[in-house]
């Protein structure tokens, strides 16, 4: 006599398999590619390299114009982050991208203290274009306090924060172009609020200072 299923059991075997087959085929977590790089395994960091790498350099471009210096940031925050593993407390998925996220600012920040920019970009460099297009900004702009606004596109706001302390230009960074609120800065910076907000303060009068230059 011919074997005979039961449907139900059938059923039930075709979605666990479905299940099974859904499960293997899924990109593992950050905390897994993390637990696996911490284990030893080289190619599970590779595969957070590739797909946070994007994030880094976005972030490495706020602070730097030329790409060599975008990738030797990108370099250095990878590094960075690879031999601090042991030290990594992720209490969800996304908090490796946070924790990178600050690796990567501060490594631009050191940055910024050991080369002291100011000479890279000089303000006299601005094109005609954008000369005129932040005078005419500077002229529509009724509260001082917008005035940092005029610094709009990347190419401009970096030859305009160039001109500032590596600390200020690193608070306007994050708190202009990379919208964070004071105490996520005070997190990625390691300061307290209120010297977040004391070179904020600081940092839009010196850019205020820089742009009436143009009035």
């Amino acid at each position: 006599m011919a074997d005979k299923t039961d449907p139900g059991v059938s059923g039930v075997n075709q979605v666990q398999n479905q299940i099974q087959n859904l499960i293997q085929n899924m990109d593992p977590t950050d905390a897994e590619l993390v637990a696996a790089a911490r284990a030893g395994d080289e190619a599970a960091f590779a595969r957070l390299f590739e797909k946070h790498k994007s994030m880094v350099s976005r972030l490495a471009y706020r602070f730097f114009s030329r790409r060599e210096q975008v990738e030797d940031i990108i370099q250095d925050s990878f590094i960075k982050a690879y031999f601090a593993l042991d030290s990594y407390q992720g209490g969800h998925d996304n908090s490796f991208m946070a924790w990178l996220s600050r690796i990567t600012v501060r490594t631009c920040y050191d940055e910024l203290r050991r080369v002291r920019r100011r000479s890279e970009s000089n303000i006299g460099d601005l094109t005609e274009d954008e000369a005129a297009y932040l005078n005419d900004k500077l002229r529509d702009t009724s509260k001082e306090g917008n005035v940092e606004g005029a610094a709009i596109s990347r190419d401009l706001s970096n030859k305009l924060l160039s001109r500032l302390r590596p600390e200020d230009r690193a608070v306007l960074t994050l708190l202009k172009l990379e919208e964070l609120s004071v105490p996520e800065i005070a997190e990625i910076m390691g300061w307290s609020t209120a010297k977040v907000k004391m070179r904020s303060h600081r940092a839009q009068h010196g850019l205020r200072r820089i742009l009436r230059k143009f009035i």
